[in-house]
């Protein structure tokens, strides 16, 4: 079925950044045409106001233009403005963010004393039981109006002191309601955001931020594509999108996955503030950021267009694109065959250099920035031959994984390829394979390893998040195929592990519950046998085996 041009854009062949209404937080301005600006998130307890003001400044000094600080409590928000006291005190002007799950109380008290307020619309009013309900239209409207009662002295009292909202589904949070009407899909994440949107704009407010965040790149792109369509639609202003992959995890991983779900989207177009969440200190994250916007913000000549075509994927839903398998001696590519590195050579083909000739390819290498419209068009005018995407990038290491993260990751988000070539002089064969077989994975489609979804930590984190992701995976980086979420706390826990086949969550300090799915098995393992007790579980559940 041919697709008409997708409103997220006004042209998949030709890149335009989106033209948003530009906010102001503090003294930084997101929107508009201001630069594509980029954060991070404190890991300190929130009330430890010595820790959280030296890790501000740490991330201030890294070159983070805003600092989010998480806040459960009334008390914690207290905190947080203590710490701008200090930083003001020290000429620090970077703006705070005040992280709100749960309670009202702690937002309305965190807008006295920070530039921006970020909700969660899915357990800011309401809560996520997984429970099955079926809700008449005259219950859905009546839960709105309970939403808004809670919501609107929020949205109000931002509006009179001059302080910004980011409204930031999680795909893993989304409320019983939602996930009840919507499903857990990106059309639910969407609508989750619009209701407080809609909301906010009855009381004239819109200094208004947007995120839709998941862990799985697949879904966060179609999520922000969905958003921006839907505002469309609606004929709301063009709320600035904050872009962010959850729980990417940590080390060449968790880069490779923030670039395939973020740099996707920069590439085409959206985006205007960036966070990459890694299972490391926050200061890591804020270079990595840097250099994922830097050729956007410094203005790539890209291409003018390439030539349009009709277009047979949907850049709101995945499937892969139809295509005729072609054999390449040992190995076949294309059909329903998983997709195939070529360059390196995958195992099958060590010892031959197969011919390509049989698939579609690029005539001419073009510029990385360039390489997504390419293929595109090359994928709309090859019917069912097998596409072939080669990639060709200069620089150094860091430089080549984010830059092929995001051209490969992009296409194979919406289908497109069938095997995968990478030309460097920065990488050694080995090193190729891994990035390319890392982006594969990343991009959901084809597991090789085992997958591991590990949040970033917070204020509200119950154990080392880092230390004990290293840790586990070092014991169950060998099962092919399993994937093993790491959450420090239930705030996404439960939600972002839906189809994750273990969880291991912080429960209580010193405690940790493990999960199937999102089933607690086990609740309140004590830390020091939790690790042990995983093991276990996995393998009784059949997915265990000894590692080599």
């Amino acid at each position: 079925m041919l697709l008409a041009t997708p409103l997220y854009t006004a042209s998949r062949f030709a890149y335009t950044r989106r033209k948003s209404r530009e906010v102001q937080i503090g003294a930084v301005a997101v929107g508009g045409n201001q630069p594509i600006r980029v954060q991070s998130m404190t890991t300190t307890r929130t009330q430890d106001v010595e820790g959280t003001l030296a890790q501000t400044i740490r991330l201030v000094e890294a070159g983070c233009e805003i600092v989010r600080i998480t806040a459960p409590t009334t008390a914690d928000a207290k905190a947080i403005g203590e710490i701008k006291r200090r930083l003001r005190g020290k000429g620090i002007n970077v703006p705070l963010v005040a992280d709100i799950h749960f309670s009202p109380a702690a937002a309305m008290e965190a807008a006295e004393h920070v530039e921006k307020v970020r909700v969660n619309p899915g357990n800011f009013a309401d809560q996520k039981f997984f429970r099955v309900r079926e809700y008449s239209d005259e219950d859905y409207a009546a839960e709105i109006e309970r939403i808004e009662e809670r919501f609107a002295p929020l949205v109000v009292k931002c509006k009179e002191r001059g302080v910004a909202m980011r409204i930031g589904s999680n795909h893993g949070s989304l409320s019983d309601r939602i996930m009840n009407r919507y499903g857990d899909t990106p059309a639910g994440m969407v609508e989750s955001a619009l209701e407080f949107v809609r909301i906010a704009r009855k009381h004239d407010y819109h200094e208004i931020v947007l995120s839709m965040k998941a862990s799985n790149p697949k879904v966060m792109i179609q999520a922000y594509r969905l958003l921006v369509a839907r505002m469309d639609e609606e004929g709301m202003d063009p709320y600035p999108l904050h872009l962010g992959v959850t729980e990417a995890g940590l080390g060449e991983d968790g880069r490779i996955k923030s670039a395939v779900g973020i740099g996707a989207l920069l590439d085409d177009g959206l985006g205007d503030t960036v966070r990459v969440s890694l299972t490391e200190e926050p200061e890591a994250e804020v270079p990595v950021a840097q250099r994922l916007v830097a050729p956007y913000n410094l203005g790539l000549h890209f291409a003018e267009s390439f030539p349009q075509h009709d277009e047979r994927v949907d850049p709101y839903s995945y499937a892969r694109r139809l295509t005729m398998p072609v054999s390449l001696g040992v190995l076949s590519v294309g059909g329903s065959e998983p997709v195939a590195v070529v360059d390196p050579p995958e195992e099958a083909l060590v010892g031959e250099r197969p011919s390509l000739d049989d698939l579609a390819r690029l005539d001419a290498p073009v510029p990385w920035y360039d390489a997504v419209r390419a293929y595109r068009g090359l994928a709309a005018t090859s019917g069912s031959t097998p596409l072939h995407l080669e990639l060709s990038v200069d620089g150094d290491p860091e430089e080549v994984l984010l830059r092929t993260s995001t051209v490969l990751g992009s296409l194979l988000c919406d289908g497109i390829g069938d095997s995968v070539g990478l030309t460097t002089s920065s990488l050694d064969e080995e090193s190729r394979s891994r990035l390319l077989f890392g982006i594969l994975q990343a991009a959901g489609v084809r597991i090789t390893k085992t997958e591991f979804v590990s949040c970033p930590s917070c204020g509200r984190t119950l154990f080392d998040l880092q230390s004990t992701t290293e840790r586990i995976a070092s014991r169950t980086k060998h099962l092919k195929g399993v994937k093993i979420a790491i959450m420090g706390c239930v705030v996404n826990g439960p939600g972002e592990m839906a189809d994750a086949d273990f969880g291991y969550v912080g429960g209580s300090p010193g405690h940790v519950n493990l999960y199937v799915g999102k089933e607690v098995v086990e609740k309140g393992v004590p830390e020091a046998e939790a690790d042990e007790r995983l093991v276990d579980l996995i393998r009784s559940h059949g997915k265990w085996i000894d590692s080599e």
